[in-house]
């Protein structure tokens, strides 16, 4: 009897388990990336305009000069931009400090130093070798840097996202083609759009400089402005792609 009663219990453990059901053959799948580019002109340019003076024997009278010549500048070229369409002015990597120079093992002081940074941001792309003449003729002391961009590139990245999602496809179909296989729908699709947005053009500072400062009039150095190559925003967009087949 007790043989019988172990059996049966034995049987009830059994048909209480249940089999798990074969899980789904993954299904196949093909990959892909594609990439598209555009080039298009700035409408933004930012140049960084440097003021440094000196003293030898008085770190205030390098301060006054410094302001007197950073005023000038920045009313000069407030004159010059247009804020009701995002321009402005700001400055920037304010110092002031004594620079020394070594003499047999000494630290001697040599003079004192004040640097100004005056920043421009405008659209007005056409006058900025205009603001680089007028802020030298003011005695700015040189250009830090020039730099120019797009504004807004969303559609541009658009375009070339749906470009590059097009090239993406025939690929697939044309490499499907001498198959029997066919695409069924998309496992999975990473897309990004990248651009270039900051281009340090070439420009050179003309013979007008020189003019101006030795007190040229404003039609001569209109006649020798600097000249300015703006150049072009380069925009990538990438496409990778999974796209299942049967």
């Amino acid at each position: 009897m007790k043989k019988i009663i172990s059996l049966l219990a034995v049987s009830v453990i059994l048909s209480s388990c249940s089999i798990p059901a074969i899980a789904d053959v993954e299904r196949g799948y093909i990959s892909v990336n594609t990439s598209a580019n555009a080039e298009i002109t700035p409408d933004i340019a930012e140049v960084s305009i440097a003021i440094i003076t000196y003293d030898n024997k008085s770190m205030q009278k390098a301060t006054v000069q410094n302001k007197e010549i950073s005023d000038k500048v920045i009313s000069t070229l407030k004159s010059m931009i247009n804020t009701s369409n995002g321009d402005y002015i700001k400055t920037a990597n304010y110092s002031a400090s004594p620079q020394y120079i070594y003499k047999d093992n000494k630290r001697i002081l040599d003079k004192y130093q004040v640097s100004n940074s005056v920043i421009v941001h405008t659209k007005s792309i056409d006058k900025v070798g205009s603001m680089i003449d007028k802020s030298i003729s003011l005695g700015a002391t040189n250009v830090n840097s020039l730099n120019f961009s797009v504004s807004n590139t969303d559609k541009q990245c658009n375009d070339l996202i749906t470009k590059a999602s097009k090239q993406a496809k025939e690929r697939v179909d044309a490499a499907l083609k001498p198959t029997t296989s066919a695409v069924t729908g998309i496992k999975s699709m990473d897309i990004s759009c990248s651009t270039n947005n900051s281009v340090r053009p070439q420009y050179r500072l003309m013979k007008s400089n020189m003019v101006m400062s030795a007190g040229a009039a404003d039609a001569e150095v209109q006649e020798s402005s600097t000249i300015i190559e703006q150049g072009v925003v380069k925009i990538y967009a990438n496409v990778n792609a999974q796209y299942f087949v049967k």
